[in-house]
């Protein structure tokens, strides 16, 4: 076998416009199935996406035997249960982040990936982006010194109350949605975990989700710091700060795939944000690359790059977080 056999449960517009045509793109990934609740839904985007075939339920697609693997970008509430299902069905699961709404729900796929021998990831895209691993790369190098703070920023403006991310019920707003995203990156910069946080969020007083979020993560070498928001302009930021010198990723977490990204890098020769280096990324389609890179795991039976200990330990964080907003206080993270 050379390529991964994909079934895509549900046509969220993530999957149609993003992941899938982005996985179609790559070597090792064919995208046979898509499945929704709505037979004609599941048989129209199977046509316009060149799927060969659509089911009208998500259990029909897992009786497929014909598939390998999962795709799950339903909505945040049904992550742990269909993937818990496609599991049991004898597939490898792609989830879409957040992995599930709290730790302890996230927790309970780990006795069903080792019962039943099947690999399951959080599909944080940005983290198979070739720019991550040059940053990881120039920490490493001792260019920055010691690495010292993280500061992001991620928000968009998105109002419409039939939006599953502006919906409490389906765990929408603007942490689960976007703050994941500094959240994991913080962690990955650090190559550690937090030990606490502190969070202050606003609520939208109709949707009842978080629409405004300022968050701290205290990690052992130094401290990560972002704001999330969904009613605010959009836009995205994200510098580290060294001991030595700064770095700032141009496009940290959301970026064309036919768009170069750029690193800049400064502290030396010029004050401010001026950078004394740029270290220009070629355009990669983050997705394909995720979609990949879980690929070439299965096929050559090699461990995956995150597994679901790693999404446990994010969910954990965000946990802190929620949990300080509402205490008003410092929570601890709970340990991995």
């Amino acid at each position: 076998m050379t390529s991964i056999r994909w079934g895509v449960l549900g046509v969220a517009r993530i999957a149609a416009e993003k992941v899938i045509p982005a996985m179609q793109a790559g070597e090792h990934c064919s995208i046979e199935a898509i499945a929704s609740r709505d037979p004609a839904r599941s048989a129209a985007a199977a046509t316009a996406l060149d799927i060969p075939r659509s089911y009208g339920s998500y259990q029909e697609l897992l009786g497929d035997r014909a598939i390998d693997a999962i795709y799950n970008p339903l909505p945040n509430h049904l992550h742990v249960p269909w993937t818990i299902r496609a599991l049991e069905a004898g597939k490898h699961v792609l989830c879409e982040k957040p992995i599930a709404l709290t730790a302890a729900e996230a927790e309970t796929l780990l006795d069903v990936r080792d019962r039943t021998g099947r690999q399951v990831q959080e599909a944080f895209m940005v983290r198979h982006h070739p720019q991550w691993k040059r940053v990881r790369e120039i920490i490493s190098s001792g260019r920055l010194g010691q690495v010292r703070a993280v500061q992001g920023v991620f928000a968009y403006s998105n109002h419409d109350p039939l939006d599953i991310r502006n919906q409490q019920e389906t765990g929408g707003g603007g942490v689960y949605d976007i703050g994941c995203y500094p959240t994991v990156i913080s962690r990955f910069v650090f190559a550690s975990e937090p030990t606490r946080v502190n969070a202050l969020l606003e609520l939208d007083p109709t949707f009842g989700t978080d629409r405004l979020a300022s968050a701290i993560l205290e990690f052992p070498a130094g401290q990560a710091s972002f704001i999330c928001s969904t009613q605010v302009a959009r836009h995205q930021s994200l510098i580290v700060l060294g001991a030595e010198a700064w770095l700032r990723v141009e496009f940290p977490f959301v970026m064309e795939p036919d768009r170069a990204c750029r690193l800049f890098i400064g502290g030396g020769s010029y004050p401010g944000p001026v950078p004394d280096e740029i270290v220009e990324i070629p355009p990669v389609d983050q997705y394909t690359s995720q979609g990949e890179d879980f690929a070439a795991c299965l096929l050559e039976g090699r461990p995956i790059p995150y597994p679901i200990e790693d999404a446990i330990a994010n969910m954990r964080v965000l946990d802190a977080l929620f949990e300080s907003s509402r205490s008003g206080k410092w929570e601890n993270v709970a340990p991995t």
